[in-house]
């Protein structure tokens, strides 16, 4: 089994949101992620989707989307982004998703030898919160990724790969330690994968090793429209 991620499809089947405004790197984005996907993935391989999926405010309005996505080859596992407000109840989520599709939140899912885990995240300040209520979600998310990493801790056995899925930066434009990458590195995952920052002028690095952590930004305009593989190596035969 292969490993592929990426992120930000900022999909529109139903809402009217083309990202084509945004400039020349998102024309036609979601075709060249077809074709490259098409190209990459077999079916016993998983995607990694770091949330911004849908621009559908509701479900039914993300499903059309969710579809598209199930269509392509592979499985396929799914975070919630800060766009993805048609994303309310987990459960709701995960009953609507093609078969071959996977969805985490706050905890764990395992993939043979792969263990996907993880949370939405929130900015890491530059130097202090915006705002009081800022912080708080700040601070419940940390909650969320240690209770995820905590339920990714029970279910590890030898040999087996652990990938952090966040969909905010772990750190601010500084990319030095944070309260996000501590906990994350308590636990020695192999990968975290990342999104939501785009533009030719953000913060890009896009394969990044902190503490020895691996953090790989997979914003699909960021990587041209082109699957990250998430090179598996050193644990098994394959």
């Amino acid at each position: 089994m292969k490993v592929f991620a990426i992120s930000d499809l900022h999909l529109s089947s139903v809402v009217q949101k083309p990202m084509d405004i945004f400039g020349p790197g998102w024309d036609d984005h979601f075709e060249r992620i077809k074709k490259d996907w098409n190209k990459k993935v077999k079916e016993d391989d998983l995607v990694i989707i770091a949330g911004d999926i849908s621009w559908g405010m509701y479900l039914e309005e993300a499903k059309p989307d969710l579809d598209l996505i199930g269509s392509l080859p592979g499985k396929k596992v799914i975070l919630r982004g800060n766009h993805d407000y048609w994303w309310k109840s987990i459960s709701k989520v995960r009953e609507i998703l093609p078969n071959n599709m996977f969805a985490v939140q706050n905890d764990c899912l395992r993939f043979d030898n792969v263990l996907v885990c993880g949370t939405r995240g929130w900015t890491v300040p530059e130097t202090e919160f915006k705002s009081n209520e800022d912080e708080k979600i700040f601070n419940r998310e940390l909650i969320r990724l240690e209770l995820s990493l905590q339920e990714m801790q029970k279910q590890r056995k030898d040999g087996d790969y652990v990938i952090v899925m966040v969909h905010y930066p772990p750190f601010n434009s500084t990319m030095k330690a944070s309260a996000v990458t501590e906990i994350i590195e308590k636990y020695n995952p192999d990968y975290v994968i990342y999104g939501h920052l785009h533009g030719k002028n953000c913060r890009v690095k896009l394969d990044y090793t902190l503490n020895n952590v691996r953090y790989l930004l997979t914003s699909c305009d960021q990587i041209d429209c082109k699957l990250v593989e998430v090179e598996l190596k050193g644990k098994s035969d394959d």
